[in-house]
């Protein structure tokens, strides 16, 4: 049986702004622990559906006991993209802060029977960092971008994000009023809430952007509104997008067939 673990975030937005007292924010920042985080997808080789029930039943018990193991050093979540997306089946959500733990699971899971079987199609890495953005109503939530706590909404939406080279040679002030229109846009779809997480170095896109929300038509009405922005202008990438929903491991499995 494979064991959730369930945590909420009841914060509220606000209106944003360009974090005052910029000095005094850094130097928090820099005594707050950052988070790795981590998605990464699998697909079901075909040879998956071939087997009797009797060895998938053991192939999918022993894949989740050794997730399972991790769970005391890593924040774990599951989701399902079966029918959602043709190149991946289901994901998994991991945010703690090493790497190590990440990559030893990774190294067990690769040495279950069922990873005979499966595949990771795309992993997504990246690390919180505190933006230079906040809540006016809660400027004292420094720690809010340094951690990520996943809620319990029932879709969750994951895309890489870079940048144009053209965006970073623009003035500061330039690219604050354009993400300030972001902003103000983010802020009318209350029931999508974002993660925003940085990959600089660490892997081939600049962030990586999840959104939860228990309404995928809020969360579509609110991308088909930021293109129009001037910030868009500057996107070099912002593919693939994943659709998944939330799911336990054992929930997940299941759905491979």
């Amino acid at each position: 049986m494979s064991i959730e673990r369930d945590q909420t975030n009841n914060s509220t937005r606000g209106s944003l702004r360009l974090a005052p007292n910029v000095e005094d924010l850094e130097e928090h920042k820099r005594k707050l622990p950052r988070q790795f985080v981590n998605f990464t997808f699998y697909r079901a080789r075909p040879e998956w559906r071939m087997l009797d029930d009797g060895e998938k039943t053991s192939c999918k018990e022993d894949f989740a006991r050794a997730v399972d193991e991790f769970r005391p050093e890593l924040l774990i979540r599951t989701y399902s993209t079966v029918g959602l997306r043709s190149n991946a089946d289901f994901m998994i959500w991991r945010i703690g802060h090493d790497l190590e733990p990440m990559q030893e699971m990774t190294g067990r899971l690769n040495h279950t029977p069922m990873a005979k079987y499966v595949e990771s199609t795309h992993s997504l890495l990246s690390m919180t960092k505190r933006s230079m953005y906040i809540e006016k109503d809660c400027a004292e939530h420094t720690e809010d971008r340094v951690h990520v706590v996943p809620g319990q909404t029932d879709y969750l939406f994951v895309c890489p994000l870079q940048r144009t080279r053209e965006w970073y040679s623009r003035p500061e002030e330039q690219r604050q009023e354009m993400m300030d229109e972001n902003l103000r846009i983010g802020s009318k779809y209350r029931s999508v809430k974002l993660h925003t997480t940085y990959s600089f170095g660490l892997d081939d896109q600049e962030f990586v952007v999840a959104f939860e929300t228990d309404n995928p038509s809020d969360f579509l009405d609110l991308v088909q509104e930021l293109r129009e922005t001037k910030a868009n202008c500057f996107t070099l990438r912002d593919t693939p997008m994943f659709t998944c929903r939330r799911r336990t491991l054992a929930e997940c499995l299941e759905a491979l067939g």
